[in-house]
């Protein structure tokens, strides 16, 4: 049997605010096995955003262990946290975060090249998921040239492009209308499924959570 993809045991984190603390995970465990697709529920300020940053090792601050693809990163140092994230993980915001001065293609192609890819691979690489997304005649056009849905588009194929054992999506169509967020979903499930990756996908909507392969709830910091 293959390894999971995640562990999380025990994972906690809390927060000061001023004499008050406030304990937003409390003891969550969760295993991702390769290819399994699992929806976050909860309620805004539920801490799925935490969670995420936990699962991404994005910050420090956490008790527990975080195992990922089998290396617990609980007590990496910051270089090798770095790359276990470049190596196996992808990233997809509620805000595209796309780089405005280069193009859709070239959202696409850098991090392949800070991965080592070498220049026309990447290229090939982008351009196959910008096609596939239904973006081949917007390749070369700048963020602010994009809709709403054709950047998070272009955000997706940014996060598959070095093929990630897992996807983390947090509100991965939260910002978009519902006509859009279906059609950017379906896309990004269908690429996720189609490479064989993993995906932690966080959102607060039931209907979109119903299409993928497992829900998990955070209630009062506990998955349920």
């Amino acid at each position: 049997m293959s390894e999971p993809v995640v562990r999380l045991t025990g994972l906690t984190r809390s927060f000061e605010q001023g004499e008050v603390r406030i304990d937003v995970l409390r003891g969550v465990d969760l295993t991702i096995m390769p290819g399994e697709i699992v929806a976050l529920l909860g309620q805004s300020g539920s801490g799925k955003s935490t969670m995420l940053q936990a699962v991404g090792l994005l910050e420090g601050g956490f008790g527990g262990r975080i195992e990922i693809a089998g290396t617990d990163a609980t007590t990496l140092p910051s270089g090798d946290r770095t790359q276990l994230r470049r190596d196996h993980l992808g990233f997809v915001y509620q805000f595209h975060h796309l780089l405005p001065d280069f193009t859709a293609l070239e959202n696409v192609v850098l991090p392949q090249l800070v991965a080592g890819v070498k220049r026309k691979d990447a290229d090939a690489r982008a351009a196959e998921l910008l096609d596939a997304l239904g973006l081949s005649q917007r390749r070369e056009h700048r963020p602010s040239r994009l809709s709403g849905g054709e950047q998070q588009r272009v955000a997706v194929a940014r996060a598959l492009a070095n093929r990630p054992q897992l996807v983390l999506a947090d509100e991965p169509t939260g910002n978009l209308d519902e006509k859009t967020s279906d059609k950017v979903l379906a896309q990004f499930l269908e690429l996720v499924r189609g490479q064989g990756s993993a995906a932690l996908v966080a959102t607060h909507n039931e209907r979109l959570a119903s299409r993928m392969d497992r829900i998990v709830r955070l209630q009062e910091g506990k998955l349920v």
